[in-house]
């Protein structure tokens, strides 16, 4: 690379996909799916009630259902566990500042869909900072 005048390359740079499998123990349709449980923690739940608010299929619900209990999240009658509710609990909050950030950047171009995409991307250190600038 350096005959191209561009130096050593970064040892920190990867592919995105290197950054989304170091994540984590929690996967992006695991976050989906706490944080519209916590959102609808005031109503019963069924798989087939959170399968049509996450607009999927009830089978693959169910599985993701599964793994949610497997890892103590959530209990057999759908509702939070004390850390899944903390997780659910700081997801809904990013969710929360995103939009506003974006409704306040965007404005009539705000679309709901950036929100989805980015809050899945977003590090803590951003987000506070994303929130202290709203304060402001």
């Amino acid at each position: 690379m350096k005959e191209f005048g561009f130096g050593t390359m970064n040892n920190d740079f990867y592919t995105l996909t290197t950054y989304i499998h170091n994540k984590n123990l929690i996967t992006y349709p695991m976050e989906d799916y706490l944080e519209m449980i916590y959102r609808k923690q005031d109503e019963p739940l069924t798989i087939t009630s959170l399968s049509n608010y996450l607009n999927i299929k009830k089978s693959s619900c169910s599985k993701m259902i599964s793994k949610l209990k497997s890892l103590e999240l959530i209990n057999n009658n759908l509702t939070l566990t004390k850390e899944g509710l903390k997780i659910a609990q700081y997801l809904y909050h990013r969710h929360e500042i995103l939009e506003t950030f974006l409704k306040d950047l965007n404005q009539e171009n705000f679309k709901l869909e950036q929100v989805e995409k980015l809050e899945h991307f977003i590090d803590e250190i951003t987000l506070i900072n994303i929130e202290k600038r709203l304060k402001n």
